[in-house]
């Protein structure tokens, strides 16, 4: 087992998985998809060609179920129903980016995370003078949201007792 695998995420750590799953569910369909999937591809493949193209088909899966959500009958991009296929495909590509975190010597955990975020920033929307918010992620009592101001902003609310 990897040094880094038996310990949590940091918050910052966990914050660029979100980012990353974000970054997935929102590039989904548009013209950034074809690069961000191949870079997300190529992240998880970790050099494994194999790996690669069941991460590429993965994506390509994610992709389908996102478009059949907002283009299914009555479904309207940014319906209840739509949002909730968003946040699943949004949660379940956090947790793969942060298993493959985790899975990692701690010594690595932060040199690939850093390729992660140089990923989610290269394919993020474009930022408008003022600072935006490029994911926002809900898991129990705690919400994770990293600003795309330019300045790496984080932001950790936790709720309820700790």
């Amino acid at each position: 087992m990897a040094t880094g695998a038996s310990k949590m995420l940091s918050e910052a750590l966990v914050a660029v998985a979100a980012a990353g799953g974000s970054a997935v569910v929102q590039a989904a369909g548009t013209d950034a998809w074809t690069g961000l999937r191949e870079r997300v591809a190529r992240w998880f493949g970790r050099g494994d060609e194999a790996r690669e193209r069941v991460e590429l088909e993965r994506l390509d899966r994610t992709a389908g179920v996102l478009a059949a959500a907002d283009s299914g009958p009555g479904s309207v991009r940014g319906s209840s129903d739509a949002a909730r296929v968003r946040d699943r495909q949004e949660g379940a590509w956090q947790s793969r980016f942060e298993s493959l975190l985790e899975g990692l010597p701690e010594e690595e955990q932060e040199l690939v995370a850093e390729e992660l975020r140089a990923l989610v920033k290269e394919y993020a929307a474009p930022a408008s003078s003022e600072a935006q918010v490029s994911g926002n992620v809900f898991r129990g009592p705690t919400a994770f949201q990293v600003g795309d101001g330019g300045d790496g902003n984080q932001q950790d609310n936790r709720f309820g007792v700790e």
